[in-house]
């Protein structure tokens, strides 16, 4: 393969990558732009497959309620910008998708990894999401996440931190 998967692992407590990224609606989003709230950042592999879906319409459905506990939320995937807009658009979704066509910013995260399917090895992101707090430091990672109900435990986090 030509894309190796990344050794960086990212913890708890440590300061998240900068970003700086094209949004779907021609918006740039950037790690700088959310400096002094909390962001939930969720990394999904590709815009209107099913799981990916499911994940953005929970997100979508608590859009508000994170608002109000003061966060953000931005899906990002590798998934052009062109494509984030098709999707938005689809399921009417609230919040910005930022898309990472290079996948520096999804290697940076660490969930730019190899998978396995049916015995074949490829490149891809793993499931997951980063809660960064106020000071640019990461307060929760979750990895390998399973779609149903983590909407509503990334805000009770949240809502927590």
């Amino acid at each position: 393969m030509s894309e190796a998967a990344t050794t960086s692992v990212l913890r708890e407590g440590d300061a998240a990558p900068s970003f700086d990224l094209p949004g779907a609606g021609g918006e740039r989003l950037s790690l700088a732009a959310f400096a002094g709230k909390k962001l939930v950042l969720y990394f999904y592999p590709k815009d209107d497959t099913s799981g990916c879906t499911k994940e953005a319409i929970e997100f979508n459905a608590l859009a508000k309620d994170f608002a109000k506990a003061g966060a953000a939320v931005v899906g990002v995937s590798p998934d052009s910008p062109a494509k984030h807009d098709k999707f938005r658009a689809k399921y009417e979704l609230g919040f910005p998708l930022a898309s990472d066509e290079t996948k520096e910013m999804l290697a940076a995260y660490g969930v730019w990894v190899e998978k396995s399917m049916y015995g074949r090895k490829y490149m891809g992101v793993e499931r997951s999401t980063y809660l960064i707090g106020p000071d640019g430091r990461i307060v929760k990672i979750w990895r390998k996440v399973k779609v149903p109900g983590h909407a509503a435990a990334t805000l009770a986090a949240v809502k927590g931190s």
